[in-house]
């Protein structure tokens, strides 16, 4: 094999690594059913476990902080949803979503930048409105600017069970 079909063939290798491409597809079934049971109001709605009334941490000086910060203030608010432990060499599903939240912590606006399974989408969107309000993000914003935008991603099992790219561990 030449030295340029075997560049070639290495940046498909490390861009389908990259892309988070897999051929495992999640069960739908599952999917539905998850997201019907994290609905507001629905009888099943798993109920956060932990202390949401913990002490408020000290507020958080940079942007990576504060996304740590939030992803661990997700994770307790939905931790139902949640898987821990190392994540699975294939992962069936992965949701970037944006994330603007105003100065005071209310969430203004949750949509995916990038996801290739809706179930997945969804269950990542409920999770994340199901969250609010987030943590403030005071030392952030400068100025007269009154609201943050950022992005996290969602690392899904097979289960419809996610992982926070902000919290989770290598793969």
């Amino acid at each position: 094999m030449n030295t340029s079909i075997r560049i070639r063939a290495a940046l498909l290798l490390l861009l389908a690594a990259l892309g988070g491409c897999s051929t495992v597809q999640p069960v739908a079934s599952t999917a539905k059913r998850l997201v019907e049971a994290m609905l507001p109001g629905s009888p099943s709605t798993p109920s956060p476990v932990g202390p949401l009334d913990a002490p408020v941490p000290p507020p958080s000086r940079t942007l990576d902080a504060y996304k740590t910060e939030v992803a661990q203030h997700v994770m307790r608010h939905n931790s139902g949803q949640t898987f821990s432990g190392r994540l699975p060499p294939m992962l069936p599903a992965i949701v970037v979503l944006n994330i603007t939240v105003r100065d005071d912590g209310e969430l203004e606006e949750v949509k995916v930048q990038r996801s290739r399974d809706d179930d997945a989408s969804q269950v990542a969107l409920a999770s994340m409105r199901r969250s609010g309000p987030l943590p403030r993000p005071v030392h952030l914003l400068a100025g007269n600017v009154r609201k943050l935008t950022f992005s996290e991603t969602f690392l899904f099992n097979e289960q419809y069970r996610f992982q926070l790219r902000s919290l989770a561990g290598p793969q």
